[in-house]
């Protein structure tokens, strides 16, 4: 065979073959160590056992427990990609709450948030009026600020609203209004730091309450979420809620994170929302069914 063709042909073969490794390298990545899952999805839970944990790393990202510490395994962020998010829950945060906090970020380099005050519009809640959270905001204002000074970047995410018990403010809109009035009215017009805002729903229509928190410019944390309509009688019920709800959340852009509610309590289950059998690690079918929904990223 003359010597130009050889060459000809040697080429060609060399060609497919890149091109061959090339799309093999695209397919198959090399694989980093990191879990594939939605970075949105959470869950309002006291997670401290590492069966839990060791279960839901595969679909959830991040948690909460109402409180600014966890008593889970010391490497859980390390051992299961998972993040804890500290909160302080109410109202008239004391100094040594402000400093524990403080220390306990300052531990944790993965922490980039802080959640504030759980459903202030409650009375049985946080329960603070839009001028006491005014008050409030100041402190923990300073939380952010202290640890800014030491070189860590903390956003503030809240208040966690929802339709609420508190006489002339159980809409959370009205609440909210207020409340910026109140904090501006006593800081030279200056706007409360509101890095996200948080919120809670229980029944249909998640859709239409997030609609209605756009007027305030913010993504939205959904800390708590699930289905407590009295329609809902079956955790088959339950489960179409869910798909609806993590859709939504999953697809629009003013929502940062979701959470749903919650982990397990006490049995039986009469709101149809428990992700965990009693035995530590194992899931039920709708556990099974949170961690498998398709996420957008």
């Amino acid at each position: 065979m003359h010597l130009k063709k050889i060459l000809l042909i040697i080429t060609f073969f060399s060609l497919i073959l890149i091109s061959c490794n090339k799309d093999e390298n695209t397919i198959n990545p090399p694989d980093d160590g990191k879990i594939k899952k939605s970075s949105k999805r959470g869950l309002a839970y006291n997670l401290t056992n590492a069966a839990d944990l060791d279960t839901l790393k595969s679909g959830v990202s991040w948690w909460y427990n109402w409180n600014y510490y966890t008593t889970a395994p010391v490497n859980f962020n390390k051992d299961y990609q998972m993040e804890f998010l500290p909160m302080l829950w109410g109202g008239n945060t004391s100094n040594s709450d402000m400093n524990a906090v403080k220390s306990f970020i300052l531990s944790h380099s993965e922490i980039n948030y802080l959640l504030v005050m759980n459903e202030p519009n409650l009375t049985d809640q946080a329960n603070r009026t839009p001028e006491q959270a005014a008050a409030d905001w100041i402190k923990f204002e300073q939380v952010i600020s202290d640890l800014a000074a030491q070189q860590r970047t903390v956003y503030l995410v809240g208040p966690a609203m929802t339709w609420g018990t508190m006489p002339n403010y159980s809409d959370p809109v009205v609440w909210l209004d207020a409340f910026y009035a109140a904090y501006k009215n006593a800081n030279e017009n200056r706007p409360p730091k509101i890095d996200y805002l948080a919120f809670h729903w229980y029944d249909y229509g998640l859709a239409a309450q997030l609609d209605r928190l756009q007027k305030y410019g913010k993504q939205i944390w959904v800390t708590e979420m699930a289905n407590w309509n009295p329609q809902i009688n079956s955790y088959q019920k339950q489960a179409a809620q869910m798909v609806e709800m993590v859709n939504i959340c999953e697809t629009r852009t003013d929502v940062f994170r979701y959470a749903w509610f919650i982990g397990r309590g006490t049995y039986p289950d009469n709101r149809f929302t428990y992700l965990f059998n009693p035995s530590p690690g194992e899931l039920n079918d709708l556990g099974k069914l949170y961690l498998s929904l398709p996420y957008s990223e």
